[in-house]
């Protein structure tokens, strides 16, 4: 496992149990790869992304180079941090947790197994002189020579077994586009057999915003990971699918990721039904939180999050600069990319699948 790291352990506050040994910080092993998954699916800052199947499908899929490290005390892990290095030409040389995850960084039982994490890939991001090292930390503390990286924030809400309890929390203009819908007489079907219809929904999607096409390999590579733990629900308006949403179910949570809808879902109000009809699957299947994802502030993804009367969370996302000086910005929002987005969406949709999957690689 090469030569450990060591972190001394000082003395907890008063009437906190005292912990024993040393934390060491140890590099991932295959061979530990459910005794890794078993501490995220316990740990309170975990999520999907901190699973070592995200590892596997983002290597299988984009050839990162994954960095992947644990906190070990008394042989126990006590904390992960999953962590690829990257290089290309538009973002230079880095070290980012985790790519295309909205949600990454250190998740540890305790505070000494955090800090031991974040100063072994601070040391490491030095060491190899990358350009900057980036922690999509959910929820965290100003860390010490980083900076934040506020643009981005989540929305959750808590969901009730009761369908009426869970309408009468939203919005009336929601429930009016809700009830829009099932006067549309759409119709819901849950199933991954309907991945080649909905990967057309989702492509032409990205395309309409500017934004580069994932392969549908990355696709198929996340449900051989994460098998029933992920859902496809598409929306349709007789046979023909409308709009469609790929979710993740991680404890007690569903977490509608990906999403595509046709030029048909405004008039029909189907993405309001695709979310509706989420939320009533989740609840019936005991889920009893609905966590929407993250947005920017100012685009309409948060205009219509903003819509279903959820909790809205700033993400704090950290960056060590290294090598660069100043915090990276590479969303298509930004001015430096606005000719180029503006330029992606006029492009044929053939084109932007046949091209976008080489492009997003640049953007993780």
């Amino acid at each position: 496992m090469g030569n450990p790291s060591l972190a001394t352990l000082p003395r907890m506050d008063s009437g906190t149990p005292e912990l024993t040994g040393l934390v060491r910080v140890r590099v991932f092993e295959p061979e530990r790869a459910a005794e890794w998954d078993r501490f995220v699916l316990s740990a309170a800052s975990g999520s999907p992304f901190h699973l070592t199947g995200w590892m596997r499908a983002v290597q299988k899929t984009f050839g990162y180079e994954p960095r992947y490290v644990f906190a070990e005390r008394d042989g126990q892990i006590s904390g992960v941090l999953p962590l690829f290095s990257i290089s290309n030409w538009v973002i230079g040389r880095v070290l980012n947790s985790v790519p295309f995850g909205v949600y990454g960084g250190v998740c540890a039982a305790d505070d000494e197994s955090r800090r031991a994490l974040i100063d072994h890939a601070a040391e490491s991001a030095r060491a190899a002189g990358v350009d900057f090292l980036e922690l999509r930390e959910r929820k965290s503390e100003p860390l010490a020579g980083f900076v934040q990286n506020p643009l981005y924030v989540t929305f959750t809400t808590e969901l009730s077994a009761n369908h009426e309890a869970n309408m009468k929390k939203l919005p009336r203009d929601t429930r009016y586009m809700i009830r829009k819908a099932e006067k549309a007489g759409l119709r819901a079907q849950h199933g991954m057999d309907q991945l080649g219809e909905f990967f057309d929904l989702f492509a032409a999607n990205l395309q309409r915003h500017g934004t580069p096409a994932f392969p549908r390999r990355w696709l198929e590579n996340l449900h051989a990971e994460f098998g029933d733990k992920m859902d496809l629900l598409v929306i349709r308006k007789g046979d023909t699918a409308v709009a469609g949403v790929i979710s993740f179910l991680f404890r007690d949570t569903i977490l509608p990721y990906y999403a595509g809808a046709g030029p048909e879902a405004p008039r029909l109000a189907a993405n309001n039904a695709l979310y509706w009809e989420l939320m009533k699957w989740a609840a019936d299947a005991g889920l009893r939180k609905f966590d929407f994802g993250r947005s920017k502030l100012g685009t309409g993804s948060y205009d219509f999050k903003a819509q279903w009367n959820m909790a809205i969370e700033p993400l704090d996302y950290q960056i060590l600069l290294v090598r660069r000086k100043t915090a990276p910005n590479f969303s298509p929002k930004n001015p430096k990319f606005e000719r180029a987005t503006h330029v992606w969406s006029r492009l044929p949709l053939w084109l932007t699948k046949q091209i976008g999957p080489r492009v997003v690689r640049w953007f993780p």
